[in-house]
């Protein structure tokens, strides 16, 4: 793939594909993608989408992304992770699981990416570590 190219001519079909950088929308959009497949393949399909709308999964990628030190562009790999494995999965398997009380979001640093840990509580610029 030709990445120096204007972007509206890339071919869709070509092995590698440019990806648009994500903001929090493209993250909600994606959340509730996977949740609406996941959906497809489960009995639990009205109970989780009750539980785990859209404004849930806005304010769970902004909560990863905040872990982050707002670094969307780094947060969904770990978003859906944490959709995934620790939202949908306990809805699904716990019929008296509800997310917004029983589920607080951590992200520990051995399950980060090295890219993910610089990010992972950053609150101010100084505290970014540098490649040099």
């Amino acid at each position: 793939m030709d990445f120096q190219t204007d972007a509206r001519f890339d071919n869709p079909r070509a092995v590698q594909i440019r990806l648009p950088a994500f903001d929090l929308e493209r993250l909600r959009l994606v959340g509730s993608r996977v949740r609406d497949i996941f959906c497809q393949h489960t009995p639990s399909a009205a109970r989780i989408s009750v539980l785990c709308d859209d404004l849930y999964i806005q304010e769970l990628a902004t909560a990863v992304a905040g872990k982050l030190g707002g670094k969307i562009g780094v947060a969904p790999r770990i978003f859906l992770k944490k959709l995934v494995a620790d939202v949908l999965d306990r809805i699904d398997q716990f019929a008296d699981f509800q997310p917004r009380v029983h589920y607080a979001l951590t992200i520990d640093e051995t399950e980060l990416t090295r890219v993910e840990r610089q990010a992972f509580g950053v609150v101010d610029v100084n505290d970014i570590e540098l490649d040099l």
